[in-house]
């Protein structure tokens, strides 16, 4: 047994939120994952799991199987419950369609599978991590937040909530997510970590003042790896990459930015269409699943390694990885830095006392 007990992960993908809560004194002894990939590299990967990873859709898996699947008996319950259900409904990119926007999308109950198995499962603490855009105050995010607080609270818990930068916690790349934690009621309510690290993210000042954010040229620095067969930036605008100055995009082909025969309008792209890291800066965040000409792509015009993938999500060298080139860049853009949620996970720990 670890110093602060068992932690039992929901929607554990590879596990990024699990090796921060294993770094801050915990052992995961159980998850569910339904991803095969993924669940092979949680097992390939976590020596505590008690009965390996529970290949389950989340509402196939009954509460009194979870505990047992982590080696818990009769009236013992975990100390810790973890978990980012998937953020579909609420992902920032997603409000263009009609349908997310209006909450229809079936993924937002996930986050009541969440709240089920908290009620059932009674840990002493949890942490909940989500897309910050569920914060947001709008038709779709406004009420599944309110009623995701509500059933945290007739859970019998109580809560503190906070969107947090993962590159005001030494992480690499700007990830803003929201976090939630909690205790039992009339017990010590854990803390959320404060910065370690600050700089500018997009048009304003974070973190903080006395240690600069981690750029992913310090990140990068010294990595030795070999070139993958994918890394060429094709399509239709592939070509354009090399023209862009390191942290740019595909406003540098505009007539604002001074481009003699623009190529592009203002405005007309997702800002992260052929991106480009700045080695001086983290990186923007990095997405699971990008298209032919997003990015961030490294400065030298490919697509970022799998190696270089590890180190801006702060995993260790030696984590390894199970699937193709795609599902690793799923399985890695969809988690948690272990970084931060380390530093979550230790103000939890810190309420134990």
């Amino acid at each position: 047994m670890t110093d602060h007990g068992v932690a039992i992960s929901l929607f554990s993908g590879a596990g990024g939120l699990d090796l921060g809560v294993e770094a801050a004194g915990f052992e995961v002894a159980a998850a569910v994952e339904l991803n095969e990939d993924a669940a092979d590299t949680m097992e390939k990967n976590f020596d505590g799991l008690y009965s390996g990873v529970l290949r389950k859709d989340i509402f196939d898996v009954p509460t009194k199987e979870l505990l047992a699947a982590a080696g818990l008996r009769g009236r013992e319950r975990p100390d810790l419950l973890v978990g980012g259900p998937p953020c579909t409904p609420f992902s920032k990119s997603g409000f263009w369609l009609d349908w997310k926007r209006a909450g229809l999308d079936p993924d937002a109950s996930l986050l009541q599978a969440y709240t089920r198995i908290l009620a059932e499962a009674k840990p002493r603490a949890f942490i909940l991590e989500n897309v910050y855009a569920l914060t947001y105050d709008n038709k779709a995010s406004r009420p599944a937040f309110r009623r995701l607080l509500s059933e945290i609270d007739s859970a019998g818990y109580a809560l503190r909530w906070q969107v947090l930068n993962a590159a005001d916690f030494g992480v690499p790349q700007a990830r803003p997510r929201l976090f939630i934690v909690g205790a039992r009621k009339r017990s010590r309510l854990p803390e959320l970590p404060e910065p370690t690290h600050g700089g500018r993210w997009e048009r304003r000042r974070t973190g903080a003042e006395e240690f600069p954010h981690i750029t992913t040229g310090q990140a990068l620095a010294g990595l030795v790896t070999s070139p993958e067969t994918s890394e060429t930036v094709r399509g239709k605008w592939g070509h354009l990459l090399p023209g862009i100055p390191p942290g740019h995009n595909y406003l540098h082909y505009t007539a604002e930015r001074g481009y003699p025969e623009p190529i592009f309008e203002w405005r007309s792209r997702y800002w992260s269409f052929l991106l480009k890291l700045d080695p001086d800066r983290p990186a923007p965040t990095i997405q699971a699943q990008p298209g032919p000409n997003v990015g961030p792509f490294h400065w030298e015009n490919r697509r970022l390694r799998i190696p270089e993938l590890r180190r801006l999500f702060t995993y260790p060298d030696d984590f390894e990885f199970v699937g193709r080139r795609n599902s690793v860049q799923a399985q890695i853009g969809n988690s948690v830095p272990p970084l931060l949620a380390r530093r979550v996970a230790e103000q939890v720990a810190l309420a134990f006392g």
